[in-house]
């Protein structure tokens, strides 16, 4: 139908962060040769989809906008950006090697999702909300097909807000897993409030 909004939301490809063994987040690293080499196939596969995307909305950390811009290289359109579908900001993590971030900042038993990670991020609340923000503004562009190319943790709380999950607390409740260039395709239907998953592809 003519009022329908297509959305695709993809992730990027690997990134160094992820062959340096780093909690990622807000850590702003570049793509891989391996993540190059991802969002070309898939700037491929989508060209050959033939959805007639108008935009791709990407954030602003380098590994999206690296993707974002080979992808909309096979989709002759333009990237325009948007700071809230930025990753979780995780606060003192962010580029600490895993096993010392374990050592200075350990789980505790119980966080609930209004506690900011680290004691100083991002909660699962605040993430969740501006999800939500971030979803409005796609949908209010109107008709069309659109692509965001973001995070995992991000677009887990996208899904979220879209499908009427709360935010999860201590890791428990509903993941969406996005490996390197997942993606999840749907459709919304605003006169009927309706929300249709189309496809989704892990990796």
């Amino acid at each position: 139908m003519e009022s329908e909004i297509g959305v695709t939301f993809l992730r990027h490809g690997r990134s160094r962060a992820d062959d340096e063994g780093v909690h990622e987040g807000r850590y702003d690293s570049p793509l891989t040769e391996v993540g190059r080499a991802q969002a070309e196939r898939r700037g491929q596969e989508l060209l050959a989809q033939g959805l007639g995307y108008r935009l791709i909305i990407a954030s602003p950390l380098q590994r999206a906008q690296e993707t974002a811009q080979i992808v909309a290289r096979y989709l002759s359109i333009t990237v325009e950006t948007d700071t809230d579908w930025a990753e979780m900001d995780n606060g003192p993590l962010a580029g600490l090697p895993l096993n010392e971030a374990a050592t200075r900042y350990p789980r505790s038993i119980f966080r609930n999702p209004y506690e900011p990670i680290a004691g100083k991020g991002e909660s699962e609340w605040g993430l969740y909300n501006r999800a939500g923000r971030a979803v409005e503004k796609v949908v209010q562009r109107g008709a069309g097909q659109y692509l965001v190319v973001a995070h995992g943790g991000i677009l887990n709380a996208a899904l979220r807000t879209i499908f009427g999950v709360v935010p999860w607390g201590n890791d428990q409740g509903i993941v969406f897993r996005f490996g390197d260039l997942g993606y999840v395709r749907l459709t919304y239907a605003p006169g009927q409030h309706r929300w249709i998953v189309e496809e989704f592809r892990s990796s």
